[in-house]
């Protein structure tokens, strides 16, 4: 049976997406079921299974592009089936995708060595798959000439230039090429290029880079724009997760007129009860805070709600997002229902979700729902910083490292290890003595953590 596959929605949320990867190519069949493509949003990476069995016979969104939800990407349908209806239909939804846009155009053909690639304002005019393809097979996009609009180079102009350099690469030297960052080019080779060949290519490319590192140092940062050792610059793209986080830290910043509070407070007590499970099981201080957390937002319904308009939607719940570090950026999965939840529960739902962030496995349920947020900077030595709120929510507490500083005590001067929280607090729901009011109550947790019994 014949369909038209559509960036699904994954999440109320959900606007667009980005289609990072094909399973299958045009021409090639796949079963109902099957995972015929990839889509990068909200921070994670998500698995889309075929609607219908056949044929992949058109790909109308090519990996790398950006689309919104519902939008066709691709029609399935028997070998022999006609799909101009259906080609027709999914060119309604969508109006012209670029590629149908870029067939459309006179075909130039002029050679690529007299021909100046088309540049605006400095930069070469690229489509984004015709970009990645061409760093794919090593090709120098800057020597190929554009057909697309405008004198854009698009993906069959680099196709083009590829099979006119004869540049033959087997398919799994295209891909370990692609994993290694070697230049194809760069490969020289009468015959087609295999692994091997790649390998040897890598080896070649380390033994120079090492000799590099001892004249110049540079460590490029992931969604970075840095300057180089020589003149110039390197443009890095932001990955989907970095572009959710800018979009939802900017519109926050936009939204909420914030004031952070900070606390210091003893963690005696806090220790000697986190040392205390240690032989039944494992907890940190990051579950105690979410336990304790729980407990006083339910005493400071404020610090727990959502601002809509000019009312605030109170929860009789507790839904604690915590943040957890990735490579390229955080996720803040949710644990729902804190307040009735147990510590061993709540330190075990934590970890689990902690491993799916580190693993890409987190569904959109366990990213959405929550009602307050803990990030905690202490195991970096941070000594106090101002967390940015996770919207709708009206507040986020900053940990901070554990110091032990000299206090005086009864007259004495003792060393404690003492904690500096930071609440950052929307100052439409919550002013300054309310703040500190719920900052004192979770201190007296901390101080005195037996107080979670009665």
């Amino acid at each position: 049976m014949s369909c038209i596959e559509v960036m699904p929605k994954l999440g109320l949320t959900m606007t667009e997406g980005t289609l990072v990867n094909w399973h299958k190519s045009e021409g090639e069949k796949i079963e109902k079921g099957e995972i015929l493509f990839e889509v990068e949003t909200d921070k994670l990476t998500n698995e889309i299974e075929a609607k219908e069995g056949g044929v992949l016979r058109k790909v109308l969104v090519e990996e790398g592009e950006t689309v919104k939800c519902l939008v066709p990407v691709a029609v399935i349908a028997d070998e022999n089936e006609d799909i101009s209806e259906l080609l027709k239909q999914a060119g309604s939804q969508n109006g012209e995708s670029e590629k149908e846009e870029e067939e459309k155009q006179p075909k130039v053909q002029t050679p690529a060595k007299t021909a100046e690639p088309v540049k605006v304002g400095g930069r070469i005019k690229i489509s984004p798959v015709a970009r990645k393809l061409a760093r794919q097979s090593g090709a120098n996009y800057e020597l190929i000439t554009g057909t697309g609009p405008m004198g854009r180079i698009v993906k069959k102009d680099v196709e083009g230039y590829i099979e006119n350099n004869r540049i033959k690469v087997s398919p799994a030297a295209a891909k370990l090429a692609k994993e290694l960052n070697v230049d194809l080019v760069g490969i020289k080779k009468d015959g087609r290029i295999m692994k091997k060949d790649v390998l040897e290519a890598s080896e070649v490319a380390k033994m120079t880079a090492a000799v590099s590192e001892e004249k110049a140092e540079e460590k490029v940062l992931p969604q970075q724009t840095v300057k180089e050792v020589n003149r110039g610059e390197k443009e890095v793209k932001m990955s989907g997760m970095r572009k959710v986080i800018a979009k939802r830290m900017s519109q926050s910043v936009s939204v909420s007129p914030t004031v952070t509070y900070n606390m210091s407070m003893d963690t005696s007590e806090l220790k000697r009860l986190k040392n205390s499970f240690k032989d039944i099981f494992k907890v940190t201080y990051t579950d105690l805070l979410i336990k304790i957390v729980s407990q006083v937002l339910k005493e400071f319904p404020l610090a727990n709600c959502s601002v809509e308009g000019d009312t605030f939607i109170l929860k009789n719940y507790v839904n604690m997002g915590v943040a957890v570090a990735l490579e390229d950026g955080l996720l803040v999965p949710v644990i729902k229902d804190c307040d009735i939840k147990g510590l061993k529960q709540i330190t075990t739902e934590f970890k689990e979700l902690a491993k799916k962030a580190r693993e890409n496995q987190l569904g959109p349920d366990d990213l959405t729902g929550g009602t307050f947020t803990i990030t905690n900077l202490g195991m970096f030595g941070i000594d106090t910083f101002s967390p940015i709120i996770n919207q709708p929510e009206v507040a986020i507490l900053g940990v901070n490292k554990i110091v032990e500083t000299p206090v005086v005590e009864n007259g004495e001067i003792v060393i404690k290890p003492l904690m500096s929280l930071s609440l950052t607090a929307d100052h439409r729901a919550i002013d300054g003595a309310y703040a500190a009011r719920f900052l004192q109550r979770v201190k007296q947790y901390v101080e005195k953590p037996g107080l979670l019994i009665l």
